[in-house]
């Protein structure tokens, strides 16, 4: 009897749930605009807290909410360079130091090619 109610049936494929007797669930929308002038809605749950930049479904920039609050920028770090990083191991009097024993080597090079 078992193999009867399968029959024509894949298991997985098919849902037999159905929406019957179901409400859906309040949402929201919110506008958003990039800045190449496009103008779409993207819908929320009702208590849901909508983000202030979305992505744009167009060209893919970041487009602000119409009517909200100005995104609040990131902090960036500023870039190190290399002379931090050098400054962050050695001394201003270690460098010193290094260099002038560096340029005695190729002094020394100098004399002995001539």
């Amino acid at each position: 009897m078992a193999e009867r109610s399968l029959r024509g049936s894949r298991l997985g494929s098919v849902s037999y749930e159905t929406e019957r007797n179901t409400a859906p669930i309040e949402r929201q929308y919110a506008e958003y605009r990039c800045p190449s002038g496009h103008l779409f809605t993207v819908p929320f749950a009702d208590d849901a807290e909508v983000p202030d930049t979305w992505e744009c479904k167009f060209d893919g920039s970041a487009a602000k909410l119409v009517g909200g609050a100005e995104p609040t920028p990131k902090k960036v770090k500023p870039p190190r360079t290399h002379w931090d990083m050098l400054l962050e191991r050695r001394s201003v009097e270690d460098l010193e130091e290094v260099l002038a024993e560096r340029l005695e080597v190729l002094r020394g090079r100098r004399t002995q090619a001539s």
